[in-house]
Parts: structure tokens; C-alpha cells; sequence
């Protein structure tokens, strides 16, 4: 099973343009909004170096990145290849 995390907020034009091109793939994924939560801002923040942008996108634990990275991914076939491990 893949284990897709969209670290979001709901004024993010890219976090829609990513969760529209999941949906598009064939992903589920768990929405995170970090505008509604700090704590999980926090863990974003940890998780991803310090990155402040979002969206910024998990897929089997795989830190892939924002929307820009995630569109590179899946062009790539990176995207599958992360989804394909099955790390969790």
C-alpha cells in the first residue's frame, strides 16, 4: 500500500495543483494542514530540513518535496519508483 503526506494550507494554489495531479495518478493521500495545527507545522519543519513551503510531499516516507519536485517525480518515473518501495 502507498502511504502518500501532503503537508498543506488552505490558501496554497500549489498544494491544490498537487493534491489535482495525485487524485490525477491514482494516489490517496493524508492531508496536512499546518495552518490549522502548529505542532504539525513543526513536524514538517523537522521532517524536511527546515523547508518552510508548501506544499511539501511525503510518499512512503520519501520526502519528494513541493509541487515543483513532485511534477519532476512523476515525469521522471521517480514517482512510481518511491511508490513502489512500499517504506513506510
Amino acid at each position: 500500500m502507498v502511504s502518500v503526506e501532503l503537508y498543506s494550507s488552505a490558501t496554497c494554489g500549489y498544494c491544490l495543483a498537487a493534491k489535482n495531479l495525485l487524485k490525477q495518478k491514482g494516489f490517496d493521500y493524508e492531508e496536512i494542514r499546518i495552518d490549522l495545527d502548529p505542532a504539525r507545522r513543526d513536524e514538517m519543519l523537522s521532517r524536511t530540513g527546515g523547508r518552510r513551503s508548501v506544499p511539501q510531499i511525503f510518499v512512503n516516507g520519501h520526502h519528494v518535496g513541493g509541487f515543483e519536485e513532485l511534477v519532476a517525480a512523476e515525469r521522471s518515473g521517480k514517482l512510481a519508483e518511491f511508490a513502489a518501495t512500499g517504506r513506510t
